[in-house]
């Protein structure tokens, strides 16, 4: 399904419940990067009275200790014993939660520009995924209400998700996209690089061994180029609304 389905032609009432607390429920979101992932996901567990989990962040969080740390990216061992002794997790007492590294927090750092150059190479490295994925599932088993974002969230991580999303957007836009987010923490940007930077990730991210960028074949695939946020969001959460409430329903039969 395609988001030819806009918001404007649904005409749903949104309740704002929250989901029924005694229903567990994983939603992820998959897509490149600048498709608004992270704020979409935030927003929908906001909308949902689920948590949020940002699993970007922790890839930059790795990128920004193997720079700060001088870690040689070919030193795979050494990287992955730092990662893991840095035990990441996040702080849930915050909106959004704010990810720590050995209980401090990283949020402004890995938003930098050199972790962002770095953080698609980091994410190629196998052993790195698959610890990535071990904390990922912890954290699920944790929060069992989770709205999740990422880029094998759907595909490897939670394949049995009551609902998947995939979102995408034309290049370019994306690019303008995370231009805006850039200058807002106060960095230059060039835009055209932004977008090669994008595309170089798109392929990157696509053609790696370990947790490929792949549409789920069961996920909702929506294009968020001519959407503006609020409408992604409202999108997103009237078919995680008729997915529950089809849960609910069978549930009760």
């Amino acid at each position: 399904m395609t988001a030819t389905d806009t918001p404007t032609t649904l005409q749903f009432t949104r309740t704002r419940l929250p989901v029924p607390t005694h229903l567990p429920v994983i939603i992820t979101i998959d897509g490149p990067a600048g498709t608004g992932k992270s704020t979409v996901a935030r927003l929908l567990a906001q909308r949902l009275g689920l948590d949020f989990l940002d699993t970007g962040a922790m890839y930059r969080a790795a990128a920004a200790i193997m720079l700060d740390r001088k870690i040689d990216p070919e030193e795979i061992g050494e990287l992955v014993s730092a990662v893991m002794g840095a035990d990441l997790h996040f702080d849930w007492t915050t909106d959004p939660p704010t990810i720590l590294a050995w209980d401090d927090p990283m949020d402004h750092r890995i938003r930098q520009p050199d972790v962002t150059g770095a953080v698609s190479q980091v994410a190629t490295i196998g052993e790195l995924r698959q610890h990535m994925v071990r904390k990922q599932r912890v954290i699920a088993a944790q929060h069992p209400r989770l709205v999740t974002e990422g880029r094998d969230q759907g595909s490897l991580v939670f394949p049995d998700a009551e609902v998947k999303f995939y979102l995408d957007a034309d290049p370019g836009v994306r690019a303008r996209r995370r231009a805006e987010q850039l200058r807002e923490a106060g960095n230059e940007v060039d835009v055209e690089k932004l977008r090669e930077q994008i595309l170089e990730r798109d392929r990157i991210d696509s053609t790696r061994s370990d947790g490929p960028l792949i549409c789920p074949r069961d996920a909702i695939r929506i294009d968020t180029s001519e959407l503006d946020l609020d409408s992604v969001v409202t999108l997103l959460e009237k078919h995680v609304r008729d997915r529950i409430g089809a849960l609910i329903a069978s549930d009760g039969e």
